[in-house]
C-alpha cells in the first residue's frame, strides 16, 4: 500500500513540474504540506521525494527543503523525457550537431530582428541572472531564436520540441553557491556565438556554438562529480 501511495504522489508533484505549476528553481511544498494534502505518513513524502531526486527532477538543500531543478519534456510531446545524467549527456550530443549547423546558417540567413532578439536574451540573463526560472527561460531563447535565425523550420521545430528542458540547471545554483562567475562565462559564451551570426561568419558561428555545448558537458561532468570542477567552465 505504502509503495502505491509513493507512487500516486511522485506522479502528481511529477505532472506539477512538468506543466509548470512548479517552477524550476521553486521550492516543493513542506513536508507538513504534502502530508496534510494527500493525507500519507512522512515516510511516504520522504520516499517519493527520493525518487524526483532518482529522476532528477528535484534537489533537496538541507534545512531548506526540496527545488525543482530542469523538468522533462511533457508526455505525449515531441521529446523523450529527460531525467538522468545519461539523458542529459546524450542531449547535449544531439544539441552539439543539430544546434552547431544551425549556428552556421544563421550566419549567412539572420535577419536584423532576430539579432535583436538574442541580443535582448543575453541582456536580461544578465538581469536576471539570480532568478533560476528566467534564467532557464532566457538561455533557451536565445538557443531557439539561433535556430530561427537559420531559415530552416525544422531546426525551429527540434528545439521546440525539446523545449526549456533542454537546458540544465545546475544544483549549486540552488545550494547558495555564487552563480556570478557561471553566469558570466555562459553569458560570454553566448556572446561569441552572436559575434559571429551578426559578422556572418558560419565558421566561427559553429565553433563558437560548438565550444559553448562542449562546456556545457563540461560543467554537466563536473557539477556531477565526474570531472574537475575547479576547472569547470560553468552551465547552459
Amino acid at each position: 500500500m505504502s509503495r502505491n501511495l509513493t507512487s500516486t504522489l511522485v506522479d502528481d508533484l511529477r505532472a506539477r513540474i512538468v506543466d509548470g505549476r512548479i517552477s524550476p528553481g521553486e521550492r516543493l511544498p513542506s513536508e507538513s504540506t504534502l502530508i496534510a494534502e494527500h493525507g500519507v505518513s512522512r515516510t511516504v513524502v520522504r520516499e517519493a521525494v527520493a525518487r524526483l531526486q532518482a529522476e532528477g527532477l528535484v534537489h533537496t538543500r538541507r534545512g531548506s527543503g526540496s527545488f525543482v531543478l530542469t523538468p522533462p519534456a511533457a508526455p505525449g510531446g515531441t521529446s523523450r523525457p529527460v531525467r538522468t545524467l545519461q539523458d542529459r549527456r546524450r542531449l547535449l550530443a544531439f544539441r552539439t550537431g543539430v544546434e552547431s549547423e544551425a549556428a552556421a546558417l544563421a550566419a549567412t540567413a539572420r535577419e536584423e530582428h532576430q539579432l535583436a532578439r538574442m541580443e535582448d536574451a543575453l541582456a536580461r540573463s544578465e538581469e536576471e541572472v539570480d532568478n533560476p526560472a528566467a534564467s532557464l527561460e532566457n538561455d533557451f531563447e536565445f538557443h531557439r531564436t539561433v535556430a530561427e535565425a537559420s531559415g530552416n523550420p525544422y531546426y525551429v521545430d527540434a528545439l521546440t520540441g525539446l523545449g526549456p528542458a533542454m537546458i540544465t540547471m545546475p544544483p549549486r545554483r540552488l545550494d547558495g553557491a555564487p552563480g556570478g562567475g557561471r553566469a558570466a562565462r555562459v553569458a560570454a559564451e553566448h556572446r561569441s556565438v552572436l559575434d559571429a551570426i551578426r559578422a556572418r561568419d558560419p565558421l566561427a558561428a559553429s565553433a563558437a556554438m560548438r565550444a559553448h555545448l562542449a562546456n556545457s558537458r563540461w560543467r554537466l561532468e563536473a557539477e556531477a562529480g565526474d570531472g574537475p570542477s575547479a576547472a569547470a567552465p560553468g552551465n547552459g
